[in-house]
Formats: C-alpha cells, structure tokens, sequence
C-alpha cells in the first residue's frame, strides 16, 4: 500500500508480508555470527542484497550515527525500519521518473514550459495558465524533478 499527498512526499507504505519476510531473512543471513545485530560491514551488504549497490561512506555513516549507542550495531527493528524508509524512497523516486517522463514526450531528458503546458491541458484541461506557470516555476524553484531524475527544466 503507498499513498502519497499532493505535492508532497508519500505519507505511508506497508511492506508485503513476504517482502517482510525477505528483510528479516536478510538481515539473519548477514548477522553471521548470530549477534543480534549488523555491523557496519554486515548492514553494507545487506543493502547489496536488497537494492543491488554499495552504500557509500556517508550513507553507512548516517546509518551508523542513527543506531542507538548503547548497541554495537543494527538491531532487528531498527533495519526493518531503514529498509522500509529506503524503499518508500525508492518508491517516491520511481512515481517521480513516471511522472517526468510522461511530461517528456520528446525524450529530451528535460521539460520545457511548452511541455508542462501540453501536459495540464490533458490531465486538468480547466486549469489556468497562471496555475501551470506557479506550478512550473515552484519546480525550478525546488528542482524535485532535478534530484530525482537527474534532468534540468528549461523555460522555453
């Protein structure tokens, strides 16, 4: 289940039960030793095994400085908690790349006025064009398209 607001980030996502069941059997499968917990290097592949890359040094930082210092790494609850976090993300970027493709429809690698004009006539045809134009110039101002797909909106 994922629902998004409008405009916003998405508010929720529930894992299916078996995905669930893939993290905690991950997560069992890099604790070797049977510790209870990840070590940095235990969580780094981990996240090798459920998205496909290396974190970096600064993603396994961040993740490290987040874990409770009384603990000498990712406990159980606290993975699931990251990898749900991760994959909502994942998730969010995708619905983002949906999006921003539908608007290319030149396969440009970016969007121009014109293109996001062309795009609110067809999905809210009773918008105005000075909704359209704060829309569009609300996205230059917060790049989302830009972190997200790695394009640039020109203004044509």
């Amino acid at each position: 289940m994922f629902s998004s607001q409008a405009g916003g980030r998405p508010r929720t996502w529930e894992a299916r039960p078996s995905e669930h069941k893939k993290w905690v059997e991950v997560f069992r499968a890099c604790d070797e030793d049977n510790k209870g917990y990840l070590s940095r290097e235990d969580f780094k592949v981990a996240v090798v095994m459920l998205f496909g890359y290396k974190p970096s040094k600064i993603e396994a930082d961040s993740v490290m400085s987040s874990v409770d210092p009384n603990t000498s790494g990712i406990q159980l609850k606290e993975f699931l908690d990251i990898v749900r976090k991760k994959k909502e993300a994942q998730l969010y970027r995708n619905e983002v790349r949906h999006i921003f493709t539908a608007f290319d429809r030149h396969y440009r690698g970016y969007l121009t006025l014109e293109d996001f004009k062309k795009a609110f006539k067809q999905v809210a045809p009773k918008l105005s064009e000075r909704i359209i134009l704060e829309v569009f110039s609300s996205v230059l101002r917060t790049q989302e398209f830009s972190r997200v797909t790695v394009c640039c909106l020109n203004v044509s």
